[in-house]
């Protein structure tokens, strides 16, 4: 028995500051960012090893490189595009499937164009996909776009007219408002939705990794 497919809810409403970018009802909204893989190097436990300096520098040399693989970035996928990455859903209607190709089901349909996700792995012309729940599935490669998305999370957000805290409203995003990432300087993002642009903090957002540069 196939399972319906549960439909994402489309929010676009747009108003000026002072006033809200309001969106329908919202679970949770999660940031997950995939954990870093922290390489471990087994402990000498022989005392005859112990012993030995050219085999103890060789186990420091391997601890050492060892440690620097781990903070390596994760292998590129097929396309040779890095794994995992931000992306935004191109279209206004977008099957999530349970698997790469039309012969899969259908788990979820999103109704949010513009909406990050990040590409975890491919297939041939499928991505498979993560979204700001944690959510996973496949979609087509024509529903994804490299112009990058936001979503607004937690709770009610201002727009800023600057990168600074005590800046002049432009206006304030509810949590689930999509909009677009223009780039990035230090600790703030500028960001378009509904007409306005502006400044947030980047950690008022989803579509972003911790400490990623963009300009």
């Amino acid at each position: 028995m196939t399972r319906p497919a549960r439909t994402v809810p489309n929010r676009t409403v747009c108003r000026p500051c002072a006033k809200t970018l309001r969106t329908g009802p919202l679970q949770a909204i999660l940031g997950a960012v995939p954990a870093v893989a922290i390489a471990l190097v087994p402990l000498l436990t022989d005392p005859a090893a112990a012993q030995n300096p050219d085999q103890i520098q060789t186990a420091q040399a391997n601890s050492q490189n060892a440690a620097t693989a781990g903070q390596r970035p994760p292998p590129p996928g097929r396309t040779g595009l890095p794994l995992p990455r931000f992306v935004s859903l191109r279209a206004a209607e977008v099957n999530l499937r349970a698997g790469p190709g039309t012969r899969y089901p259908i788990d979820w349909v999103y109704r949010r164009s513009g909406m990050p996700v990040e590409i975890i792995d491919e297939f041939d012309t499928w991505r498979r996909i993560r979204d700001w729940q944690g959510t996973e599935g496949w979609i087509h490669q024509s529903m994804v776009q490299g112009r990058r998305g936001v979503l607004i999370t937690g709770q009610l957000r201002t727009l800023r007219r600057k990168p600074e805290a005590e800046a002049p409203g432009v206006a304030q995003l509810e949590a689930g408002v999509v909009g677009t990432l223009e780039g990035c300087r230090g600790e703030w993002c500028e960001v378009a939705a509904g007409g306005y642009s502006g400044w947030l903090p980047r950690n008022t957002f989803y579509g972003l990794y911790p400490g990623e540069e963009m300009k």
